[in-house]
């Protein structure tokens, strides 16, 4: 007892335990501000090479967490505490909380491939598990679509990688198709004539891309004309839905007939 109440042991012990404290301290501060800085930079460089800005929050706060991990692993081995037993039990921690969340985990993972190669981007049109409409938001876990009749849908983002994925907007032009039929009696080149005035009058339709009018089935009552044009994406459903209502008109204007099913019944007279 008298040893461990001398003075001089009380002060020798404080002095290394507070050298440790020290220690730990300036390895806490000087880690965690290199660890801030290694991530500024990294956001930095990310922002410099054109990086979409949702993925350089999450890659900046990654490093930054990981690295101060790091930090606090070096600091308990300043204190003499195995870090070898800490890292292990660190890692058990990770698997097991991995495989009660290994579905989410694969979403997160999802999205950050969708956040790296960018198969669509916020604004975009796309198709996407048989849901149409515009990117709104493209996040760790799920997207968010809104529909062109303005429905809010939410798509896990392993669903979105697992599945098929047509953007309809990364080209910026989109060709139209259109089917009309005219009687067997009527004149071809007039109806077409008139398809064609139509679409060159249009501003929407990009008149360096060619027309296509062409006939192209003999069908039962009908002879069918296959229409195709090109137009900006925002511009395809506008001229799809004037197209057929004024062809509708300029055939009836200029007597060309648009079959519809119909029987006809041819009756003899029997003469007894």
């Amino acid at each position: 007892m008298e040893e461990y109440i001398d003075s001089e042991v009380i002060l020798e012990t404080a002095i290394g335990f507070g050298a440790q404290v020290l220690l730990a301290l300036v390895t806490l501060v000087i880690g965690f501000w290199i660890a801030g800085r290694i991530g500024r930079v990294m956001r930095n460089r990310l922002q410099k090479r054109s990086v979409d800005p949702t993925v350089i929050p999450f890659f900046t706060k990654l490093i930054t967490v990981g690295l101060k991990i790091l930090v606090l692993i070096s600091v308990a081995g300043v204190f003499g505490i195995q870090t070898t037993s800490f890292v292990a039990v660190i890692g058990a921690a990770a698997f097991a909380i991995g495989l009660a969340l290994q579905g989410t985990l694969g979403h997160f993972a999802s999205g950050v491939l969708l956040l790296i190669f960018k198969p669509f981007k916020v604004g975009d049109s796309v198709s996407v598990q048989g849901v149409m409409g515009t990117v709104r938001e493209v996040g760790i876990f799920q997207t968010i679509i809104h529909t062109f009749d303005n429905q809010k849908v939410y798509i896990p983002n392993g669903v979105i990688t697992g599945g098929t994925i047509t953007n309809i907007s990364v080209t910026g032009e989109l060709r139209t198709d259109w089917t009309f039929g005219i009687g067997y009696g009527d004149d071809i080149d007039k109806a077409r004539s008139i398809i064609k005035n139509l679409l060159e009058n249009h501003e929407a339709v990009i008149k360096e891309k060619p027309i296509d009018i062409f006939v192209s089935e003999l069908a039962d009552s009908s002879v069918n004309f296959k229409v195709r044009c090109w137009t900006k994406t925002e511009h395809k459903w506008p001229v799809y839905f004037y197209l057929i209502e004024e062809v509708k008109k300029a055939f009836d204007k200029e007597g060309v007939n648009i079959p519809y099913p119909q029987m006809d019944v041819h009756l003899d007279k029997l003469n007894n």
